[in-house]
């Protein structure tokens, strides 16, 4: 089984129609991740975020009462540095790697659901001054540990919800750090169930829970990981939701204990790394991979609906305050709901809002 495939599109005229998509790739089109080094240091014990710069990766774990960013070297796992700031988060889930350099690290995660505001600070390491924009939901607190820049540099939230219905958001107006700005919701990605070993969850749950996101250095793919597997979106346009309506390739990452974190080497490799000291996987040439087979499908946007209706369209999020758009990506797959809170909802110290 495979992610996302029935897509509604909402936008501001009305009569939009419903489409289905093809089946994702099968997992015999995709290269086996191959293992890469295996961190030793406890400060990654709860590595929940990680993003490749041109010399090296940068690393945050979930949870502590300061916010702190490790560098990692890619052949030995090993922390060669670390910055800190005076910062006390709230629970730091994701950071992304903006093409200006700097870290924009996704305080968002929210395990017992009652944060009236989420947060992100964007910082440089060596730089001892930090901004924080704090963000609140239209519908009420959700556990989030996923961010995605969008063009502009536009944070997109994406929650976490082990029933598989994750809702996509994002600012309704320029981030500022004068006062809390209000989140929109832009769509709900809707996975299916796989039966890919792995995380702290039976596989029909951890297999579609949200827990990392990236966007490859040259915006050609977006990718959304869950505890076993990843979906890389061909992104052409370098847009988020654009990308999101697409077709995504699947690749299981197979028996990671607890795999949170995604990124992407300038290179177009792919890593994929876990909480409890696991191995960094790599997916060699990940961004080739995706490009190439969009080239082979002939796959120049969105499909088309029954009614004539489209996916595709500009995605305006370099653009305050964005059109207003609804991507609904559902499919159909039912969970029960039992024993499953209490272990996404394990303790950790949280502290702050």
């Amino acid at each position: 089984m495979t992610a996302a495939l029935l897509l509604t599109v909402a936008p501001v005229c009305a009569g939009a129609g419903q489409v289905s998509a093809r089946p994702g790739a099968s997992e015999a089109e995709v290269p086996a991740p191959r293992t890469g080094c295996t961190p030793r240091d406890e400060r990654l014990s709860e590595l929940s975020g990680l993003s490749a710069g041109p010399h090296g990766w940068y690393a945050v774990g979930d949870g502590g009462s300061a916010l702190r960013v490790h560098e990692m070297d890619p052949r030995d796992c090993s922390v060669v540095d670390t910055h800190g700031w005076a910062v006390d988060p709230y629970d730091v889930e994701d950071l992304a790697r903006a093409e200006d350099g700097k870290l924009w690290l996704a305080d968002t995660g929210d395990n017992s659901r009652k944060r009236e505001t989420v947060a992100v600070h964007v910082l440089s390491p060596g730089e001892p001054s930090t901004r924080l924009y704090r963000f609140r939901y239209p519908d009420g607190p959700h556990d989030a540990e996923a961010l995605l820049l969008g063009r502009g540099t536009v944070p997109h939230i994406i929650t976490k919800n082990p029933l598989g219905e994750a809702g996509i958001y994002r600012p309704a107006a320029e981030p500022s750090e004068r006062s809390p700005v209000d989140l929109e919701r832009v769509g709900t990605l809707s996975l299916s169930s796989t039966d890919t070993p792995g995380g702290p969850l039976p596989s029909s749950f951890g297999s579609v829970t949200v827990t990392g996101a990236a966007v490859s250095s040259g915006r050609e793919v977006v990718a959304v990981r869950t505890y076993t597997e990843v979906y890389l979106y061909p992104a052409p346009n370098g847009g988020v939701l654009e990308a999101l309506n697409r077709e995504p390739l699947r690749v299981p990452l197979a028996d990671e204990p607890q795999g949170e974190a995604i990124a992407f080497e300038p290179d177009g490799d792919l890593l994929s790394a876990s909480e409890q000291l696991a191995p960094v996987r790599v997916v060699p040439d990940a961004v080739g991979l995706v490009v190439e087979r969009g080239r082979g499908s002939g796959a120049t946007g969105g499909a088309a609906g029954s009614d004539g209706s489209t996916t595709a369209g500009a995605d305006s999020s370099a653009v305050w305050p964005p059109a207003p758009r609804e991507v609904v990506l559902t499919a159909g797959a039912v969970f029960a709901l039992l024993a499953v809170l209490s272990v996404v909802l394990r303790p950790r110290r949280r502290r702050g809002g």
